[in-house]
């Protein structure tokens, strides 16, 4: 896992930031793959694929204007990737936190387009998009929007529902695919800790009142599949989420 400890004050510290909950096991040193090979890798496994066009990083000397040209060519580049190894569009899910990046692909590439997913980077529900700003994602030719999974669950009632958002994207025709299941640790040792709190759990933030223990990841998943009605989730446990989903036909 990346992981740091921004408090550090020597090196070592600064490579201990991964959460207790999480594990170190296999960060062993290994080499990162190029995209290209995980493209083969993925292959050799019959996977679907789900690529997300970072973010250039401000900070660094070298920009992606200066490496690729443009943003276009950027977005452009990874399409490239999926073409040379022969890679149907119906398995590649391609994301971007940058709509332009989304609308891109829509109209240069649309075999790529028609499953591009817009990633929603709100904090907080007032950063939501309005029902009509999720509307114009639709006319705009956007299909699937992936908001943060608060964003798609209230509480009514003592219970886990589906929010404002979640209905307002189903009825602008939008498909759903949300993040990240799994990312937060344990409910009673990590989450419920956080409530009323100046920073409160970043992943449930919505459903604080309605959770009692581990048990309620299982409902908040519940709830997301069977009644909010996603595509998929993304979680940073794949195999967990994995059996999860099998259970409840995700992808």
């Amino acid at each position: 896992m990346d992981a740091s400890n921004p408090k550090a004050t020597t090196p070592e510290e600064y490579q201990g930031g991964t959460a207790n909950w999480r594990t170190d096991l296999y960060s062993t040193g290994a080499t990162v793959l190029t995209h290209k090979e995980s493209i083969q890798l993925l292959k050799t496994l019959g996977s679907n694929y789900t690529p997300e066009l970072k973010a250039g990083n401000t900070a660094a000397k070298t920009q992606v204007a200066d490496v690729f040209g443009s943003q276009e060519n950027y977005a452009q580049a990874m399409i490239e990737d999926y073409k040379a190894a022969g890679i149907s569009p119906k398995k590649v899910w391609t994301q971007s936190f940058n709509k332009a990046d989304i609308l891109y692909w829509i109209k240069n590439e649309p075999a790529f387009g028609k499953q591009a997913t817009y990633l929603d980077d709100a904090n907080i529900p007032s950063e939501l998009p309005t029902a009509a700003e999720l509307k114009g994602y639709a006319d705009e030719g956007i299909k699937i929007v992936a908001p943060p999974m608060w964003a798609l669950l209230a509480v009514e009632n003592g219970r886990i529902v589906p929010s404002q958002y979640a209905k307002d994207a189903k009825a602008a025709g939008l498909d759903i695919i949300t993040w990240t299941l799994e990312r937060s640790g344990r409910v009673k040792e990590e989450i419920l800790p956080t409530k009323g709190t100046a920073s409160p759990s970043f992943y449930y933030q919505t459903t604080l009142d309605a959770l009692e223990n581990d048990g309620d990841i299982m409902t908040t998943l519940d709830v997301l599949a069977k009644q909010v009605g996603i595509l998929g989730i993304f979680s940073d446990w794949s195999g967990t989420v994995s059996y999860y989903a099998s259970c409840m036909n995700l992808k």
